[in-house]
């Protein structure tokens, strides 16, 4: 036996404590700082309704099959992504024979792509978290001096100062690790179980402020208005990126999640849940952005946009203290929870294949990324004239992760599915569903998997390279 495997046999493995902690994790995990923060910038770069309505039919036709895909991975392996990949060319209870090697063969390089990349994101997420810590500081400090919030000097003091972001960083991974530390149900549950349904109840009331505001028809016909001319050959694969970064696909989180359900839980119809719960919460973040963006005149775009724009509207409105409070501490709610997902993904890979406790993966997990975050950290100030096209080097990482790497890993573990797992494995996962509609599923969802996303993502990719060589 290997040692992936021994290590992995001694260990017990983690479960949810209820069905409900689990879609409030799964939820947490998908909506995060990405759908109030990078949602916003880059429906403004692709034209607004049109790629919203591509946004959704890709979550649809591609999040979901995907993210039912990466469930079930780990719910049959009871592994990590790294190990699941393993068990995959070993055990033939749940996969096809094959020639694979013992160490796993080609699929193994599939999930080491798969951690680099969710380490990556969460460097640079950790970065864009600091700067949500940073300005919910400040506004709350500057509201009780001088009743005056300046916007420019609050982004000049993060622009120019590499080492704050960095120690700002620093927090916020280290609040992080100390739930992730705790366990699934002591330390992850527990804290989703608070700070979603907090969210959840704070949004809903952001949305409704956002929506009595006399911009809110602007902002809905730009929202839902679609003009297909505005799109570019970057835009399909700019909304595929969102989606698997939205839906936390592809770098292992949902392997990691679904390795945690009991037996009892049904694949599809979580699958479905979280899509659903994930995609009309991405609606609700539109609702509240963009009338306040279209309030403020919006000029700009990139990753600061919600922050030039949002604070010096906040403040000019009617209790704009108690709403832009309520605005950033909901923003940073979003921010941690999905870098939760992002640490525990690294941190269960560890556990599967060393001989770590959880708290020492955690602490490991949290100094390499505070080691990788130096970059996107300094790239505002040592490296500011990094700049391609008008693209500064965060959004050039931004892109190169989520819209490069991330498509090719999700495509990776997704072949991998559907050339190594046992088709009577998978199908039992479909027709042991209480709903009859789920042998309708089982044929759409392998539709998907072979033909709809592979096809999809590859002419994306293949429109945005185009599109970038006409570019350069």
């Amino acid at each position: 036996m290997s040692e992936v495997a021994a290590t992995t046999s001694k260990r017990r493995r983690s479960l949810w404590g209820t069905r409900f902690g689990f879609y409030l994790a799964a939820v947490g995990s998908a909506f995060g700082l990405g759908n109030l923060w990078r949602f916003p910038y880059i429906t403004v770069e692709n034209g607004g309704g049109a790629f919203v309505i591509m946004y959704i039919v890709m979550a649809l036709a591609i999040g979901l099959p995907l993210l039912i895909g990466e469930l079930m991975l780990g719910k049959l392996s009871r592994r990590s992504v790294i190990s699941a990949c393993y068990r995959l060319s070993q055990d033939e209870t749940i996969s096809r024979r094959t020639r694979s090697t013992k160490t796993g063969g080609p699929w193994m390089w599939t999930a080491r792509l798969a951690v680099v990349v969710c380490l990556l994101i969460l460097s640079y997420y950790a970065v864009i978290s600091g700067w949500v810590l940073h300005f919910l500081m400040q506004f709350f400090v500057s509201q009780l001096k001088t009743g005056a919030f300046d916007v420019e000097k609050s982004l000049s003091v993060l622009r120019e100062h590499g080492g704050l972001q960095m120690a700002l960083m620093s927090v916020h991974l280290l609040i992080a690790l100390v739930i992730v530390a705790k366990g699934v149900q002591e330390g992850i549950e527990k804290w989703v179980s608070f700070s979603m349904p907090a969210f959840v109840i704070l949004l809903f009331i952001l949305v409704m402020k956002s929506l009595s505001l006399p911009s809110a028809t602007d902002a809905l016909r730009f929202m839902f208005y679609p003009d297909f001319t505005k799109l570019t050959l970057f835009s399909p694969l700019d909304a595929i990126g969102h989606v698997l970064f939205t839906l936390s696909i592809g770098f292992g989180t949902m392997v990691t999640f679904g390795s945690y359900l009991n037996e009892t839980t049904k694949i599809p119809a979580a699958g479905f849940r979280i899509t659903a719960m994930d995609t009309v919460i991405s609606l609700f973040a539109g609702l509240l952005i963009f009338p306040l963006l279209i309030g403020a005149a919006f000029t700009t775009t990139g990753p600061e946009l919600l922050f030039q724009t949002l604070p010096r509207l906040l403040v000019d409105i009617e209790s704009g203290f108690v709403f832009g409070m309520a605005f950033f501490i909901c923003l940073y709610l979003a921010a941690l929870g999905a870098s939760i997902g992002l640490i525990e993904s690294v941190v269960a890979n560890l556990l599967d294949f060393t001989r770590l406790t959880r708290a020492q993966a955690a602490w490991l997990t949290g100094a390499v990324a505070c080691l990788l975050g130096v970059l996107p950290a300094l790239s505002t100030s040592v490296f500011h004239n990094v700049n391609v096209h008008g693209h500064g080097l965060l959004e050039i990482l931004d892109g190169l992760l989520i819209n490069g790497l991330l498509p090719i890993s999700a495509l990776g573990i997704a072949f991998m599915m559907m050339k190594r797992l046992k088709r009577e494995s998978v199908q039992e996962e479909f027709l042991n569903d209480e709903s009859e509609a789920t042998e309708a599923l089982y044929s759409h969802w392998l539709f998907a998997m072979r033909w709809v996303a592979p096809v999809t993502i590859l002419v994306s990719l293949a429109l945005a390279f185009y599109g970038l060589i006409k570019v350069l």
